[in-house]
């Protein structure tokens, strides 16, 4: 004779599917709980703040879009976006480039010492700040840089590196490139490892040359690599704060703005004159821009793969 199992005993069994289906949820739920806390509210309070003239702890007078409306009549930021586009000119194609050229190499089997030169080519990378910027002082002072010294002993006069608007420019670009080249070398040699060495092989036994390899095989299947490369550099660039601060000494860009850029200027506002509101504004328009080059980036990038 079979008993039939209390209520609460199938009341219980019935609960057991719904709990062990709700473990995996609990399990990952940490991550979402973070991410909403740390990152989506500070998304959205952002876009808040920034229709507000927010000055200090409270919040003061909604303005509506008023802190966009004198973004845009401001010229300061015309200045900083076109120093910014200045530096990526300067800067992320050449980069680009010679992190190409050293994964090549450094991928090769015929180069000896290959852990070391990568060492050396990323060290600049987890360099401190401080250091880039003794380093970049000591190359360009005028007093006792080191270019100035070689330059006057070939008989010309000093040139100041770091104060002359018409070169401070020139020297954020060399001290991007000499910090960040390194970076984009490991993400290439990362993608150059990644392809199968039968492709090669198969190419010299119909006669391919080293040159034609590269270029038929090597950056065809480098693309998507690059492209990444290219958006996280653009990314990068319009986020650039550390070198300008470091080299000309404070968030004003230098003599004249000539090294302002859009980082620069937005933290000038937002944490050095507390325009918080405007502060958060800027940073919406500049996530508008970067969002719309990578954008093309990626869609010019697609065409280029078909």
């Amino acid at each position: 004779m079979v008993t039939a199992a209390p209520a609460s005993t199938a009341a219980a069994r019935s609960k057991k599917p719904w709990l062990r289906n709700s473990y995996p949820y609990l399990f990952i739920s940490p991550f979402y709980l973070t991410f909403v806390l740390f990152g989506l509210v500070p998304i959205i309070f952002s876009i808040v703040v920034s229709t507000f003239d927010w000055r200090g702890v409270r919040p003061g007078d909604f303005i509506g879009l008023q802190n966009y409306i004198t973004l845009f009549k401001e010229p300061n930021f015309y200045k900083a976006l076109s120093n910014t586009v200045y530096i990526w000119l300067g800067t992320v194609p050449v980069m680009i480039l010679l992190a190409l050229v050293f994964a090549v190499l450094l991928n090769s089997k015929f180069v000896r010492w290959r852990s070391l030169f990568r060492t050396v080519y990323f060290l600049p990378v987890v360099t401190s700040l401080i250091i880039t910027g003794l380093i970049f002082g000591m190359l360009f002072s005028t007093s006792y840089g080191l270019v100035n010294n070689f330059l006057v002993r070939l008989g010309f006069a000093p040139i100041q590196w770091l104060s002359d608007p018409r070169f401070m420019k020139l020297i954020l670009v060399i001290a991007i490139l000499w910090r960040w080249t390194g970076n984009d070398m490991v993400i290439m040699l990362a993608g150059l490892q990644s392809i199968p060495p039968e492709m090669y092989e198969a190419a010299r036994v119909d006669g391919a040359n080293e040159v034609q390899n590269f270029w038929y095989i090597t950056i065809p299947l480098m693309l998507p690599v690059i492209l990444f490369d290219l958006i996280i550099s653009t990314i990068g660039t319009f986020n650039l704060f550390e070198e300008p601060y470091a080299l000309f000494g404070g968030p004003d860009g230098g003599v004249r703005g000539s090294a302002l850029v859009t980082g620069l200027y937005l933290y000038s506002n937002a944490f050095v004159n507390a325009r918080f509101g405007f502060g958060s504004s800027i940073a919406w328009v500049l996530a508008v821009i970067i969002f719309s080059l990578s954008m093309l980036q990626l869609k010019l990038g697609s065409r280029k793969a078909q």
